[in-house]
């Protein structure tokens, strides 16, 4: 089954009874970005072998691939449907490096406030789960004490998502601040580039919604 966007496609995969290795991710996700990230999976290297493909990400049982403007989903879908059956046929692992598949960034560690530990199990146990039902994942990168800011990345399907800002504030900040008086707001952790495209409202954004409830 495949769900196609604008930019982005994402595919449910089959599960692999023989072989675990060969399934995406039970726990975590995994994103590349460029064809050299993708030389880590041999699944993700044959995806960026289709010209037009821009970043590849691997959900529990999913995978979401986002192409360029310039090229049209009814060119690229035969190439990207031979290349996950290629991979399966081919008996080889997700990932040539089985630490890649480490979901470190929600991990508690001994040295964590207590607010920043209630913000990675929130994060893990109520956010993730939800952000991944739409095809991306959500990744803490810090927790900024003297503003209570909570600095967060969307991606796969999400980053490219133009609804992603009423996400972040309509359903991610909106919980986190619910929960964890101390965070006064969520943003997003910024790349080099243009303005992010217009938002639509909270009701045209069911994820937010879910998150709201």
């Amino acid at each position: 089954m495949f769900v196609p966007g604008k930019q982005v496609m994402e595919l449910a995969t089959p599960s692999a009874p023989n072989s675990t290795a060969r399934s995406p991710p039970q726990s975590g996700t995994l994103e590349f970005t460029s064809a050299r990230e993708g030389m880590k999976s041999p699944l993700a290297k044959r995806l960026f072998s289709v010209d037009g493909v821009s970043s590849v990400f691997f959900g529990s049982d999913f995978v979401t691939i986002t192409k360029r403007d310039d090229y049209s989903w009814p060119v690229l879908k035969p190439d990207i449907f031979a290349a996950i059956m290629d991979f399966y046929s081919s008996g080889e692992v997700l990932v040539s490096d089985a630490e890649a598949l480490a979901a470190s960034d929600t991990a508690i560690h001994p040295d964590d406030s207590e607010v920043v530990a209630m913000i990675k199990e929130l994060l893990e146990t109520r956010i993730r789960p939800a952000v991944q039902e739409d095809g991306g994942d959500i990744v803490f990168k810090g927790f900024e004490e003297d503003t209570g800011t909570v600095v967060v990345k969307l991606v796969g399907a999400c980053s490219t998502c133009p609804s992603s800002t009423v996400t972040l504030k309509s359903g991610i900040e909106n919980m986190l601040m619910h929960y964890i008086p101390e965070v006064k707001g969520v943003i997003e952790a910024s790349d080099e580039g243009g303005d992010q495209p217009a938002a639509p409202s909270k009701e045209e954004n069911p994820l937010a919604a879910h998150l709201s409830n």
